[in-house]
């Protein structure tokens, strides 16, 4: 193992955005409970049963693009609605329409209280350069350069295959691998050479289903064994553990 505690062989690496680098995954999380529940509350009256912005963002919408994320937790509450287009209103319920009121909720909140990256995710990084492997950032969010930019990491990254990226070159989503795939083609480093960086169970499996030389979970929200499971190869609280154990 090198001193960045990951294998010899890794010549590249790839993070997620939120939750690795940027403390916005709460951020989200709370944007999707509030716009589900307001969803939720009307449709099913004084019975209805919240989002939970752990169980149910850890296990349906982390990690995954927007409409998928609505498509599999409603998925999992029996829930069909129509598809809708990208350009439905914020009211209208259809899956592209409640992914709408999302993405205002989000923004709305990142403006109201700014974006901070994790300390110990930019002295990583910044190791991870400073020993000449290539890095990508690789997020489902279509906000993913605004929030580099806010946390002022985006010098940090050569490569940016986010939900913008994906929508253009047509890329599935997690828990497909195709965008962590993407972003080491264009670092030209084999997935066997590449290390990825997630906190979503969904990346977790993309990282496997990638076959990538080394896979890291980081666990913001105690959900280590799950991240294992998933297929991370080994599990850390922070980034900068990864320089500690091998200092």
């Amino acid at each position: 193992m090198t001193k960045l505690g990951l294998p010899d062989t890794v010549r590249a690496c790839l993070f997620d955005l939120d939750g690795v680098l940027t403390r916005t995954a709460v951020v989200h999380a709370a944007a999707w409970k509030e716009m589900f529940d307001d969803f939720l509350r009307r449709r099913d009256g004084a019975g209805f049963r919240p989002f939970d912005p752990v169980a149910d963002y850890d296990e349906y919408v982390d990690g995954r693009p927007r409409a998928d994320g609505v498509r599999t937790f409603l998925a999992s509450r029996g829930i069909e609605l129509p598809e809708g287009s990208e350009d439905d209103p914020p009211e209208r319920d259809t899956v592209h329409g409640l992914g709408t009121r999302k993405n205002i909720l989000v923004l709305e909140k990142i403006r109201q209280e700014g974006v901070e990256a994790y300390p110990g995710s930019v002295r990583f990084v910044e190791a991870v350069r400073a020993a000449g492997l290539r890095t990508a950032v690789v997020s489902s969010s279509a906000n993913c350069r605004d929030v580099l930019a806010s946390a002022g990491i985006e010098d940090l990254f050569e490569v940016r295959i986010d939900g913008v990226v994906a929508e253009e070159r047509k890329l599935p989503g997690k828990p497909h691998p195709d965008t962590f795939l993407e972003a080491g083609r264009e670092l030209g480093v084999e997935p066997a050479a590449a290390a990825v960086f997630e906190d979503a169970l969904a990346g977790m499996d993309a990282g496997r289903a990638g076959a990538f030389g080394y896979v890291v979970g980081v666990d913001r929200v105690g959900q280590a064994e799950e991240l294992r499971r998933h297929g991370a190869d080994t599990v850390v609280k922070d980034l900068a553990e990864l320089l500690e154990e091998k200092a």
